[in-house]
């Protein structure tokens, strides 16, 4: 029943079949009838089906509230009788590649800590090449990068998606629609990140299929927060992570260029060595998982 009671959760969040089974990692079959035993099990209509969308019926909505106190109780429950303080160790190592590490990992980290104020940790941040390798060396326990490689010895599992936009200064009016094509894009002074970046990686993989080899790449830096800096006191360009500029947008530093018929996205993934085993690691996996977006 909790399982069905979330995936209707999610459902309801989303409005959307397709996107709660992608946030489940569940197939769009799983979520469907998890719906229809919820329906049978309760003898009332929770959704509305139509050609394109659903939404919520009365009854639906009156179900929800249910729902969310059922699962707010499992979640004391748990808290309470299963995820112990001595269930962690005094401290936990992991590395993030540098855009969770500044925008994403901080936030899920002090509020772990409130709940789990004993538990200490040692963070390292660095680009997903580096991390996977002291991931190898076993300096570290387990990371979260960019992309995903084809080495036997290392396992991923996805977390969230993101998407890379194309950025400028907010005062660039070069292009007065906002909008260029993916001709244009080859042709504007970029700003890059280094070489062993799990962004760069992305977006030159990305770029590959789409038959373009090279931009016209004025400036490389180790770091976002670098990159984001030089375009405050330039016209240039970067491929940035959304998650990455949206306290920029809010404070109309930075401006999105639309590249159209075109849509960079990747997943963040979990990483960790093949057999690695830990209880730890699996409810700490969790709770990053319920809390990236609060």
């Amino acid at each position: 029943m909790k399982t069905k009671l979330h995936i209707f959760k999610i459902v309801a969040k989303h409005l959307s079949f397709t996107k709660a089974a992608e946030q489940l990692y569940l197939s769009q079959p799983a979520i469907s009838k998890a719906i229809k035993n919820l329906e049978q099990d309760y003898r009332t209509t929770l959704f509305i089906r139509k050609r394109n969308s659903i939404e919520l019926t009365a009854e639906g909505k009156s179900f929800l509230v249910y729902a969310n106190k059922i699962l707010a109780i499992y979640t004391d429950m748990d808290e309470k009788f299963l995820h112990k303080k001595d269930d962690f160790p005094d401290i936990i190592n992991f590395g993030v590649s540098t855009t969770l590490s500044n925008y994403i990992i901080p936030k899920i980290i002090a509020k772990f800590r409130v709940q789990y104020p004993e538990t200490k940790f040692n963070i390292v941040s660095n680009n997903s090449e580096n991390i996977e390798s002291l991931i190898l060396n076993e300096d570290i326990d387990f990371g979260i990068t960019e992309g995903s490689t084809s080495n036997p010895k290392i396992q991923f599992e996805k977390f969230i998606k993101d998407e890379i936009v194309l950025v400028t200064n907010v005062k660039n009016n070069t292009f007065q629609k906002e909008s260029i094509d993916i001709n244009i894009l080859q042709t504007i002074p970029m700003v890059e990140r280094e070489k062993g970046s799990g962004t760069k990686v992305i977006i030159d993989t990305f770029l590959m299929q789409h038959n373009i080899t090279k931009l016209n790449a004025v400036v490389f830096f180790n770091s976002t927060e670098a990159i984001k800096n030089y375009l405050y006191h330039s016209d240039h360009y970067a491929l940035l992570s959304i998650n990455s500029i949206s306290d920029d947008l809010i404070n109309n530093k930075l401006k999105i260029i639309d590249i159209k018929n075109l849509s960079i996205e990747r997943w963040f993934y979990f990483v960790k060595r093949t057999g690695y085993i830990s209880n730890s690691f699996e409810y700490f996996k969790k709770f990053i998982r319920l809390n990236y977006n609060f």
